[in-house]
């Protein structure tokens, strides 16, 4: 089984490399061409000229890129040359519409798609233990499994094409409830002249406990915000948890809160902050600056 990955962003490159582990990884691919013969060279594989040419060598194909556009344009760039019985399984976070279109599209070349996006941020693409989420076929996902073990802890098939990515809308609105409760309960801490390093312990210990306060509390009480998952990310995800949400009718209050508060956010320039850097809004609206 030869495998050939587009996308090599931070997500990507970490995803890359672990796969590359398994001695399956046949050749690269990324817009910024230098960023790919970079990897290329480091793990001593191919650097194909074009995506059709990668497709053309490969027998699974996967892709990491940044947005809906994105994922359409390579999908189509795929099927000028994919062989029949490949599988392309995209880990982006796009719409569950454009992943149905995407299978659609394959179909016609007798190729297989999943929708497998992932959870975990950067770390967990670095170090193989991301969650991830599949719609497609079974058979499919059996045939590929030890492509994507080398860069999971965990993946959940969660039933025909398109289901992978409602699924990553459950976590990404979730994780803006995290960021919302996590960043206003510090700032509330921190209005109440408490030790924060010790409200972050002794939280984190209880039934409030959770990952984005162990990991990104001590980090925000610094205020320091190097990225784990960028915030115009989050923000482009969200937007496509609104459309979602908007076409079924259902109540976005938490969507639409965190929207804003990213919106002015990112007109300050802290679009490329993790989104812990929601807790700088907190501290305006909630009190005086962490002492």
């Amino acid at each position: 089984m030869h495998v050939g990955f587009i996308g090599l962003g931070a997500m990507g490159s970490g995803m890359a490399r672990n796969v590359a582990k398994t001695g399956l990884l046949q050749c690269v691919f990324n817009r910024t061409r230098s960023t790919a013969e970079q990897l290329a060279r480091e793990l001593e594989i191919a650097n194909p000229p074009s995506i059709a040419s990668l497709a053309a060598q490969v027998d699974v194909i996967l892709l990491c890129v940044a947005a809906d556009d994105d994922v359409q344009e390579v999908i189509e760039a795929i099927a000028a040359t994919v062989k029949p019985d490949s599988v392309v399984i995209d880990l982006s976070t796009v719409d569950r519409d454009t992943a149905i279109q995407a299978a659609a599209l394959l179909a016609k070349q007798q190729a297989a798609f999943l929708d497998a996006p992932v959870s975990g941020g950067v770390e967990g693409a670095i170090n193989g233990t991301l969650s991830m989420m599949v719609g497609g076929d079974t058979a499919t996902l059996e045939k590929v499994r030890p492509v994507l073990e080398a860069m999971t802890r965990s993946i959940v098939y969660m039933g025909k094409t398109g289901s992978g990515q409602s699924t990553k809308a459950v976590n990404q609105i979730m994780a803006a409830g995290i960021n919302q409760a996590v960043t206003e309960a510090l700032a509330f801490a921190n209005a109440q002249g408490l030790p924060m390093e010790k409200v972050i312990d002794v939280v984190a210990a209880g039934a409030a406990g959770n990952w984005f306060l162990q990991h990104r509390g001590p980090s925000m009480i610094k205020d320091t915000y190097a990225p784990g998952f960028k915030l115009a990310l989050h923000y482009k995800d969200l937007k496509i948890c609104k459309r979602m949400a908007d076409k079924a009718a259902l109540s976005t209050k938490i969507l639409d809160l965190t929207l804003a508060d990213y919106e002015q956010l990112l007109a300050e320039g802290h679009g490329h902050e993790d989104i812990s850097t929601l807790f700088r809004l907190k501290l305006a609206e909630n009190g005086p600056p962490i002492r």
